[in-house]
């Protein structure tokens, strides 16, 4: 159950009893009030808990570590089949292959038809016809050369065309450079920024939200020839291990850190309560008072929690016994009568 349903919940519970106990006394006048430790001081609601009472409700609160970020942009991600890119390299290399047998069968047909030649012209037994049919052949063997290599180069120019001129290159150059996409060890991520934005320099790092708060690291590739025909924007390669539940056809959320580094404070999500679909915490006020602020979740920590900007630097939160704190916020709020 969300807090803020076990909040309401709490609220029904003692608005019928006392209800209840106004039905078995009519001359009797009940009500509840909020207790004096729960106080409204410039606008907001401030708990007033004494260490005693801390301690004996387990609640503790700790200093939140700095941890600065750079500001994030927003950006669609479509995780791409590699199948094309597969047959493309594996199209690639046939070529290159009918090319390399190509070139072997001329270097020995030209060296057939040299020396044919070289009997001929000594008058010994070479005749024409047969210095002839070698030239023949080394001609035939130097056209399936010429078209060899002009299907090896057409195939090039395809691949930079439909996958940019990093991934273009890897293809071409027959290496081990696309061995991750080919092995699914890696997948390939197309990720677009919303129309309007720009990015002169993307940035070597960002992260994939694969789900649940949970991210996934994006390693850049090239910027993409083509944009996502949905969102109308520049468009970016990125790669992203296989691993952790990315599938091709996904589509998702990329963060791009740009920026230099601002301050911000990891946030335990232990410390994290849950009201109306925002999340809280409780910073100390006072030497016993704390109060309730609202904060983004929208960056995941390394290692669990939050990464929080706008917290100062050594902010001293609420990490156990939150909830506690909410649920006596709640119900100091709570006021009944006949």
């Amino acid at each position: 159950m969300k807090p803020y349903l076990a909040a309401a919940l709490a609220a029904a519970l003692l608005f019928a009893a006392a209800h209840a106990g106004a039905d078995s006394d009519d001359d009797s006048s009940i009500s509840i009030t909020a207790p004096l430790r729960v106080s409204r001081q410039g606008g907001r609601t401030v708990i007033t808990v004494d260490a005693a009472a801390r301690a004996k409700s387990g609640i503790e609160t700790a200093a939140a570590a700095a941890r600065p970020v750079r500001r994030e942009l927003r950006g669609y991600a479509t995780v791409l089949d590699p199948g094309p890119l597969t047959a493309l390299r594996g199209r690639y290399e046939a070529a290159a292959a009918r090319l390399a047998a190509a070139q072997a069968k001329l270097a020995a047909s030209n060296t057939a038809y040299r020396r044919a030649q070289g009997l001929y012209r000594d008058g010994r037994t070479a005749s024409l016809a047969e210095v002839q049919a070698a030239e023949a052949a080394f001609r035939a063997d130097q056209a399936d050369v010429s078209a060899a290599g002009a299907a090896r180069a057409s195939l090039a120019a395809e691949a930079r065309q439909d996958w940019g001129a990093a991934l273009g290159r890897e293809v071409a150059a027959g290496g081990r450079g696309l061995d991750a996409l080919v092995e699914r060890r890696a997948l390939l991520v197309q990720v677009t920024l919303p129309p309007g934005q720009t990015l002169a320099e993307p940035p070597a790092k960002a992260a994939l939200e694969s789900g649940r708060g949970a991210r996934a690291p994006l390693a850049f590739v090239s910027r993409a020839p083509r944009t996502d025909p949905k969102i109308q924007g520049a468009s970016f390669y990125y790669t992203v291990p296989a691993a952790g539940g990315v599938l091709p056809g996904m589509e998702l959320i990329a963060r791009l850190p740009v920026g230099k580094p601002q301050p911000a404070v990891q946030v335990p999500a232990q410390a994290v309560v849950w009201w109306q679909d925002h999340a809280w915490i409780y910073r100390r006020s006072g030497p016993d008072a704390f109060t309730r602020t609202a904060i983004a979740t929208d960056r995941p920590a390394p290692g669990g929690g939050y990464l929080v900007s706008g917290l100062p630097a050594g902010s001293e939160i609420v990490t156990r016994g939150a909830q506690l704190l909410l649920s006596e916020e709640f119900r100091a709020q709570i006021q009944v009568g006949d």
